[in-house]
């Protein structure tokens, strides 16, 4: 039995992403040496001497690990520094490109600008670099800043930016589509959020449904947003219609799950359209609300197709989706 889902209005912009793939060699010297060369020291690479007879007790060094967990932090002085860095308005850390004032207070990179003179003397706006303490942050092993929600993690300003944007414990936002509802909570608290101010969502139970998208003709960009509750878990499932500047009309669908990554790692869902002697599958895994609707379309991560195909399995502009939610290996 198929129930409907609601759809709503609101505009989308899709933008593309990439990433440059780093690897490491490493190359040894040749094994056929004379004898009488084991006595002698061989200069490395590395500007040290090595014993070729000892090359094979060496540790080939192929990754650096740059985050680490308080647990694994030596007994140090890492705390203190990091505590230097610490901006005196936001009580974020101050991270480079460094500036200071003539004094030398040091201020983040997002309060600078609002600022109109240094918020500890009073004196200038903190304008001039200071190289010396952007050396001394490069050494520096800085908390997360949603540690106060749990997490537990050190890095190196360099990977501070990426290790947040993708931190569990990062606060979720409302998983629904558009720009509209400005929630943010624990995971715990979503489902009472969706409960409660998103009323006209529909929830089906069951692993296999059917998400029926109304007037699916309707111009312009459009959501069609369902509930899904099996194996004890809740899943949203979306179909987000955007127009294109040059009229080029694509329709997007994607189940989320209302968890985490690991926990999305223990499910499968399969997408399914039928119609006119004709079907159209999709299979993957389910994202977690956390990476969000956004994400699987810029990755073209969600079952792709344009107006025509919509046409094909449409019957009086209503869309018919088959959704089936499985367990994978990895949950048993």
């Amino acid at each position: 039995m198929g129930l409907e889902g609601t759809p709503s209005l609101s505009d989308r912009k899709l933008t593309g992403s990439s990433g440059n793939d780093r690897d490491a060699s490493f190359q040894r010297e040749s094994d056929s040496m004379p004898q009488n060369s084991a006595l002698l020291g061989k200069a490395s690479p590395f500007g040290e001497s090595v014993n070729p007879t000892r090359a094979s007790q060496r540790a080939v060094p192929m990754h650096v690990d740059v985050i680490k967990s308080e647990a694994d932090m030596p007994n140090s002085n890492n705390s203190e520094l990091a505590a230097l860095f610490e901006c005196p308005v936001c009580y974020d850390y101050v991270l480079p490109p460094i500036h200071q004032c003539s004094i030398g207070h040091l201020i983040c990179g997002q309060c600078r600008p609002k600022l109109q003179s240094c918020p500890t003397c009073r004196g200038q706006v903190p304008q001039i670099r200071n190289l010396a303490m952007e050396k001394v942050a490069a050494t520096v092993y800085f908390p997360c800043k949603y540690k106060s929600n749990g997490c537990n993690q050190q890095m190196l300003h360099t990977e501070k930016p990426t290790h947040e944007d993708q931190c569990e414990f990062r606060p979720y936002v409302c998983p629904c589509p558009g720009a509209s509802c400005k929630w943010s909570g624990n995971l715990d608290e979503v489902m009472e959020h969706l409960l409660v101010n998103h009323k006209s969502i529909t929830t089906l139970q069951g692993e296999d449904i059917v998400f029926l998208a109304t007037d699916v003709n309707l111009p312009g960009a459009v959501d069609w947003v369902m509930m899904q509750s099996c194996f004890n878990n809740h899943f949203m499932l979306v179909l987000e219609k955007q127009e294109k500047f040059d009229g080029h009309v694509q329709f997007f669908a994607v189940v989320q799950l209302i968890g985490t990554r690991k926990q999305a790692q223990q499910f499968a869902y399969r997408l399914e359209l039928n119609g006119h002697r004709r079907r159209l599958t999709w299979e993957a895994t389910p994202r977690s609300i956390h990476e969000g609707v956004s994400s699987a379309i810029q990755n073209s991560d969600c079952l792709v197709f344009d107006t025509a195909v919509a046409q094909m399995f449409s019957e009086n502009g209503n869309l018919g989706i088959n959704v089936t939610i499985s367990l994978t290996s990895m949950s048993t």
